[in-house]
């Protein structure tokens, strides 16, 4: 599986990544080196459009590296039965066209609020303004899974998931 949010995460190691950041927000987002990503979020999250330059900025990379990431995968001996990518913002990056399926997790919004709350996210609000509404994601996807149980259930409703794109993979 490859996170999106953690090649994100390496984007800002990279020197011209930092350089552009620092640029646009200042050297208060990198104080002592590497981007300090709670600083940074509450800079780009205050401003729509420091948010969208920020976006501009990653989201090319970020489908860049997709694309490298399938086609290491597709060039294993054995490649793996679907190439998973974790994408938070799948449909507002219009990412969703590269995939052969979508899959929305969608939970009660009290169930997210509460998980949200335990991760110490910074800018919450802001965050979830730029998500659409769990609803139209549901509608987007090829496959939808409501997460307001176990982490046992989602797998096991994910591997289902998994058994169905199996059925339709060309032979």
């Amino acid at each position: 599986m490859l996170s999106t949010d953690e090649v994100v995460h390496g984007l800002y190691d990279e020197p011209e990544v930092r350089e552009e950041v620092v640029r646009r927000f200042g050297p208060t987002v990198a104080p002592d080196g590497p981007v300090n990503r709670a600083a940074l979020a509450q800079r780009a999250f205050a401003r729509t459009e420091d948010r969208a330059w920020l976006e501009q900025l990653q989201w090319p990379r970020v489908g860049a590296a997709i694309l490298a990431w399938r086609t290491q995968l597709s060039r294993l001996k054995a490649p793996p039965r679907a190439a998973v990518v974790e994408v938070p913002l799948l449909f507002e990056s219009g990412m969703d066209e590269v995939f052969d399926a979508t899959v929305a997790i969608v939970a009660d919004e009290q169930i997210r609020a509460a998980r949200a709350a335990t991760r110490d996210h910074h800018s919450l609000d802001e965050r979830l303004a730029r998500q659409l509404p769990q609803g139209e994601k549901a509608a987007r996807a090829t496959h939808v899974i409501i997460n307001d149980g176990s982490v046992a259930k989602l797998q096991q409703e994910l591997s289902e998931v998994l058994l169905k794109l199996d059925e339709v993979k060309p032979a």
